[in-house]
């Protein structure tokens, strides 16, 4: 019997969802022969970790500008007026989350 080359087996364990999405995969790469697919995947594959630091910073704004721009209109509701100072500080917290989307779409396209 010839001598193996691969002598480390590794075993794990999917679910049966998991196993058809594999199946799947494997059928769409052409291949038939699972060992040979999941070392090409483990090898060669690609893992995409995203940092969303920058979304859920960008979500914070706008939570906050939601809020405000809430608070601004009862009370124009209940006086009859609006600030300039509202208006400037909307156009203020508009201006954070248009340079916080641009700089997310920045760091996505660069993404290859």
């Amino acid at each position: 019997m010839a001598k193996r080359r691969r002598k480390i087996p590794i075993y794990f364990m999917v679910s049966e969802q998991e196993y058809e999405q594999i199946k799947l995969k494997m059928a769409q790469y052409g291949t038939r022969n699972m060992g040979a697919y999941l070392r090409k995947m483990a090898i060669d594959g690609y893992v995409i970790r995203l940092d969303l630091s920058d979304v859920n910073e960008m979500i914070t704004l706008l939570r906050r500008s939601s809020n405000n721009l809430n608070q601004y209109t009862r009370r124009a509701h209940q006086t009859g007026r609006i600030y300039q100072t509202d208006i400037e500080d909307i156009q203020n917290r508009f201006e954070q989350l248009w340079e916080k989307a641009g700089q997310i779409l920045t760091r996505l396209a660069s993404i290859r």
